[in-house]
């Protein structure tokens, strides 16, 4: 059986987009943009192992890969030929019949492009997706270039494994390639292309990287949650609500801090992505939460929503109770928010009402809230 084994080449620092972090690493969808392209490539259910290459100072990596299997990470050098050969010297001790080395800043590869790379490797040892130029080609003094003899190169690009481990270490040192089908041409081995795909644009600067979120976000749809919570008050000298310390005559009794807010936030947020409650993950029967801060509840609903690639866009809350007064904390309990959250504070509501003394928060016996959230999740 063929083993396929892919190389993700992402030691770049991604530097003509402008940003202090490499691109790769950089946000599409409450996601990094690598772990978009990984998940693309790891759609092929085909693929045996993956190989990440890294910068030697890379600090973000490890967390991503975390989340897959048959992974692992390997330091790249200075030019994108020493990276792809310290990725395909990591497969050599079990060498597959099969690479594909893809670009890490390709984040919308699809299947169709792989497949084809893969089926066109059946008769040729190098393959390349390619798309042909359709607007006309001129030198700079103007004249005209015949477009029909030019392709613009795209990755994954595919080789027989022995093959192009072979031209690499056969490459001239002075000799810096643009991609790896170069290296397979000036080695004289077989190559061909096979059909690119106007979508598997690499992210090089910054109107592409506005364009790739604008792609991702147009495969999300609307959810909304609810939570709703409750908490009684006890003797005490303060409350927490959205994760502001209020000073009062009373507290609210609970396992945790009680923040009645956060509880209901966190469960409106586990609602979007309908996985239960807040008691279903940290049951107050768990001496582990006892006097626990209730922003880890809610950094842990963040968590699962960004690993869903869910986008956070907007949160409601409505505090319900006699006292303390809110008014003099709304803005605060939104900044709060807004940190914990990393959502923009025109983004974030904190109300409050009282029930005109009637019920329960009437009789100032509890305090209760209401949090309504609404996100993007991936179709």
């Amino acid at each position: 059986m063929t083993r396929i084994a892919q190389i993700i080449v992402a030691a770049g620092k991604g530097a003509r987009l402008g940003s202090t972090t490499p691109k790769q690493y950089l946000k599409l969808a409450g996601k990094p943009l690598i772990a978009h392209t990984i998940s693309a490539m790891k759609s092929c259910n085909r693929i045996d192992e993956t190989i990440v290459v890294v910068d030697k100072d890379d600090k973000f990596i490890l967390e991503i890969v975390n989340d897959y299997k048959n992974m692992r990470i390997v330091t790249g050098g200075k030019t994108r030929a020493e990276s792809s050969m310290a990725g395909l010297l990591a497969l050599s001790k079990n060498p597959p019949d099969i690479v594909l080395i893809h670009d890490a800043a390709r984040p919308f590869v699809s299947k169709s492009v792989i497949n084809d790379v893969l089926s066109n490797l059946k008769k040729n040892t190098a393959v390349a997706p390619a798309l042909p130029i359709v607007d006309a080609l001129k030198t700079i003094d103007g004249d005209k270039v015949n477009r029909k003899s030019l392709y613009r190169i795209q990755t994954p690009q595919g080789f027989n494994y022995k093959e192009i481990i072979e031209a690499y270490r056969n490459l001239e040192s002075q000799t810096i390639p643009d991609d790896d089908i170069e290296v397979a041409k000036l080695s004289g081995l077989n190559i061909c292309y096979s059909a690119g795909d106007p979508d598997n644009f690499k992210v090089t600067y910054p109107k592409d990287f506005e364009k790739a979120k604008n792609m991702v976000l147009s495969d999300y749809y609307i959810a909304t949650g609810n939570g709703f919570d409750v908490h009684r008050l006890a003797t005490g000298n303060q409350v927490y609500l959205c994760g502001v310390p209020i000073k009062c005559e009373f507290s609210l009794i609970g396992h945790s801090d009680a923040d009645v807010a956060l509880h209901s936030l966190t469960d409106a947020i586990l609602g979007t992505i309908a996985l239960g409650d807040i008691g279903d993950h940290f049951p107050p029967s768990d001496q582990k939460w006892k006097n626990a801060k209730s922003e880890k509840f809610l950094l842990f609903a963040l968590n699962e929503l960004n690993k869903l690639g869910g986008v956070l866009q907007h949160i409601d809350i409505t505090i319900i109770c006699e006292q303390p007064k809110i008014k003099p904390y709304k803005l605060i309990m939104r900044e709060k928010l807004s940190q914990i959250c990393n959502l923009p504070i025109k983004q974030i509501s904190v109300k409050a009402t009282t029930t005109e003394k009637l019920g329960f928060t009437g009789r100032s016996e509890g305090i209760a809230a209401q949090a309504t959230v609404t996100v993007k999740l991936p179709s």
